[in-house]
């Protein structure tokens, strides 16, 4: 183990897909043309909001429950669980993990998504939660299904639930995409193939965890998520986070 503030670890880039992956044909219009620009955050960005309990209903981890109107949702009851962890194997408190995904029958709560599986009317598909003094967090959700989308004539994306995480304000937020394991569509996935380190990809890959599960109930899947080190560098008389 480091020590309180760790080492400083590089960015890996040669596990990043480049932004323009033309496989992956949507990249090739979100693509940038020309050179970012890095913009400074002020204060209030790095510094806040202060995420608490309070902000949280007592379902909002709880999909199966959250949007429930006239039963439970249809589909393979699951829980997703794991830790937030530094690079340094520190547990990480207070993060706010979201969550959002298509529900049993691949399709999303949202008004853009035209697949024609039937929506359910008690799944609304995302949930939040702080993680605990230990970094671990948990969600019971159902498991989403596979739907196709517009990259080639037969593209389909595997199961996979979208997760959000923050830091200690707005501006610090990382946004990735869990699998499961043994699901042989990941293979296929023209998204998870711009990923040319099948190591890499593993990481994103949830699993299967029976000890975690709840008998004639649900299975467990876990999933931890580690950060990067904490020791950055100084900025301001402060650390910073990478």
């Amino acid at each position: 183990m480091a020590d309180e503030y760790g080492e400083f670890y590089q960015r890996n880039r040669d596990i990043h897909p480049p932004a323009l992956t033309p496989t992956y044909k949507t990249s090739v219009l979100r693509s940038p043309r020309i050179p970012l620009w890095s913009l400074q955050n002020s204060l209030s960005e790095v510094t806040g909001p202060v995420f608490t309990p309070d902000e949280l209903g007592p379902l909002d981890h709880d999909l199966i429950k959250n949007y429930a109107h006239t039963g439970d949702p249809v589909g393979e009851r699951t829980i997703i669980h794991g830790q937030v962890l530094d690079e340094d194997a520190r547990p990480q408190a207070g993060v706010l993990v979201e969550i959002w995904q298509a529900n049993a029958g691949g399709r999303y709560r949202h008004v853009n998504d035209r697949y024609f599986a039937p929506i359910d009317p008690n799944f609304g598909g995302c949930g939040r939660t702080l993680t605990d003094a230990e970094g671990r967090y948990w969600f019971r959700t159902v498991k989403p299904g596979v739907y196709p989308f517009r990259n080639y004539i037969n593209s389909w994306r595997p199961a996979h639930v979208h997760f959000s995480i923050f830091g200690s304000g707005f501006a610090q937020r990382l946004i990735t995409q869990m699998y499961f394991e043994g699901d042989p569509m990941i293979r296929h996935d023209a998204i998870a193939q711009t990923i040319a380190d099948p190591a890499a990809i593993d990481r994103l890959v949830a699993k299967l965890d029976l000890n975690a599960s709840i008998p004639l109930d649900s299975v467990a899947y876990r999933f931890d998520i580690v950060l990067r080190g904490r020791r950055a560098t100084m900025f301001e008389n402060k650390l910073q986070g990478n």
